[in-house]
């Protein structure tokens, strides 16, 4: 049986690296894990033991007790530096129970997401279906890593937020998936989601707005329930902490110049006030790209400094997004500050200012062992010397920093925008966009072929970006991401064929039993034939594009 074959025969998802099911009579062999199953967690490997102790023990009643991994029945979890730090083996054998090894702590991890996709749905389910009824899974073996270190979600919770728990609950969705970066997307025009205690005005002000639009910015239509929200100090300390002990790191975005009107109504000396009355301004209603940008002044530096000091003290991540996307540059070539600034630099232009403005937080963050990442218009001016771009606005930015020598994450809207919609149908929710299927996301190929093979290392991954102008609610945002997320999660970790030789079939089929385990985690995903009833929204304006997308 060949390793997609016995992939899907298990329905795992991400497929694996390499899966031994054995001859005819291992399959016959069941491992079960029962009430005398031990744990036996070696030094670097608490973590998962601690989350198999609350996600099996719940779904299976299983007390998981410390014991030996030389144990006849033990589930065993150890540390190999041979194999990669985040592969893993797994070894299923009825004469001694299972053994998870992992190159370090991530790589056992994973090895645990695979060991409860194995021992099937009711394994996501956070209370026994049938309590006396041991759990098992065939003997088998299974070797694994990923192709890429970066494999990550954005979630835009500045256009509607989501609540601390949705983002626990998103977290351990992304852990059942494979899936390590969590971009948080906290500012932006419409509202500011972090607690900076310098400048209580950013939450007092800036986190809430009067009403929202409902769908498109064209929309007629507006909710008029004040919409908003904010993580304190200590709710992203545990967010920080519940992803790192699901072995994710969040990167922070803290969005500049542009999509900074929030930040604007809270402080208006952010603003360029030798333009227009930035006393006027409130946090925004509606979408689409802002004219109201920062102003390039010396205060406005030393105030981000300040805010990036508290980001920083909760965010222990290498990188921190500084945004630099969509920052028109109207204002500035009305303002007479602004204007100095660029003749005091010797600038050519307002590209050159942006470029200015994103390189000073570019060398602040070096200063103190950050790395900056942007999106892909931070390359306009001049890219700063050590940041990463993240692809946004096709292949074309990811291509020209690659060959530049700088690093790059994949997430062109194109291919893995999740709030582009799955179907053309007049029934799909909100549709806006191209239409990027199940299909179409399992074919994107992170590393374009322009770039070489030294220039290709320079792709750490990919991510998938889920904007939520159109998602107000958890139903609604888990409708956009899933199954398409499935699919992006084996992109980011499997070795797969170019993209018109991967093996859909084999991918849909191994979606029939990832399918039911989304349903017992309770995601409200878009169901293979369209969507339910109660997943339409009709009447709400969206703003749909014909055809296929452009290959930019």
């Amino acid at each position: 049986m060949t390793d997609l074959e016995t992939a899907a025969h298990t329905g795992l998802i991400p497929a694996p690296l390499s899966h031994d099911l054995g001859d005819a009579g291992a399959r016959s062999r069941t491992v079960r894990l029962g009430a005398q199953t031990a744990l036996a967690a070696a030094p670097g490997t608490e973590a998962t033991a601690r989350w198999l102790r609350a996600t099996l023990g719940a779904a299976f009643a299983l007390p998981l007790p410390p014991g030996s991994a030389e144990a006849p029945d033990a589930l065993a979890l150890a540390l190999d530096p041979a194999l990669p730090t985040e592969g893993y083996r797994l070894d299923a054998d009825a004469r001694w129970g299972v053994r998870l090894t992992g190159g370090g702590p991530a790589g056992v991890f994973w090895g645990a997401q695979t060991l409860r996709q194995l021992l099937g749905p009711a394994a996501f389910r956070r209370a026994p279906l049938d309590p006396e009824r041991a759990p098992g899974l065939p003997e088998q073996t299974i070797e694994d890593a990923p192709r890429f270190a970066w494999r990550g979600l954005m979630l835009d919770v500045a256009r509607h937020f989501l609540p601390k728990e949705g983002v626990l609950r998103y977290l351990d969705l992304m852990a059942a998936h494979k899936l390590n970066v969590l971009h948080f997307h906290l500012t932006d025009d419409q509202g500011w989601r972090i607690e900076i205690l310098r400048y209580p005005e950013l939450t007092a002000t800036g986190a809430w707005r009067e009403r929202s639009k409902l769908g498109h910015r064209d929309s007629p239509l507006w909710d008029p329930r004040p919409h908003g929200g904010y993580y304190t100090q200590d709710d992203i300390r545990e967010i920080v902490a519940y992803a790192a002990e699901r072995q994710i790191t969040v990167v922070p975005e803290i969005d500049i110049p542009g999509h900074s009107q929030a930040a604007i109504a809270a402080y208006p000396e952010l603003g360029n006030t030798d333009v227009i009355d930035t006393t006027s301004l409130k946090v925004w209603d509606t979408w689409g790209v802002n004219p109201n940008v920062l102003a390039p002044t010396d205060n406005t530096l030393r105030f981000y400094e300040n805010v990036l000091e508290e980001v920083l003290g909760l965010f222990p991540s290498r990188f921190v997004h500084l945004g630099g996307d969509e920052c028109p540059k109207d204002q500035w070539r009305a303002s007479p500050t602004a204007q100095a600034r660029i003749a005091a630099l010797s600038l050519d232009d307002e590209d050159g200012l942006q470029s200015w403005f994103i390189r000073h937080f570019d060398r602040w963050l070096t200063d103190r062992g950050r790395r900056l990442i942007g999106w892909d218009e931070i390359l306009e001016g001049g890219l700063a010397e050590g940041a990463t771009v993240s692809s946004w606005r096709g292949y074309a930015g990811g291509i020209a920093a690659g060959k530049a020598g700088h690093d790059v994450v994949m997430c062109p809207e194109q291919q893995v925008y999740l709030d582009h919609r799955q179907h053309a149908s007049p029934d799909e929710p909100v549709p806006i966009g191209y239409v990027r299927t199940l299909e179409d996301v399992y074919r994107f190929e992170p590393v374009p072929p322009d770039l070489t093979d030294e220039q290709a290392e320079r792709v750490l991954g990919t991510q998938a970006n889920t904007w939520t102008e159109g998602m107000d609610s958890q139903q609604r945002l888990d409708y956009q991401v899933f199954p398409r997320l499935a699919a992006l999660a084996e992109v980011a970790w499997s070795r797969l064929p170019a993209p018109q030789a991967r093996d859909y079939q084999d991918f849909t089929r191994r979606m029939i039993h990832h399918y039911a385990r989304l349903d017992a985690l309770g995601v409200s995903y878009r169901p293979p034939g369209g969507p339910h009833p109660w997943q339409k929204r009709p009447g709400i304006l969206g703003r749909p594009f014909d055809g296929a997308p452009p290959n930019v």
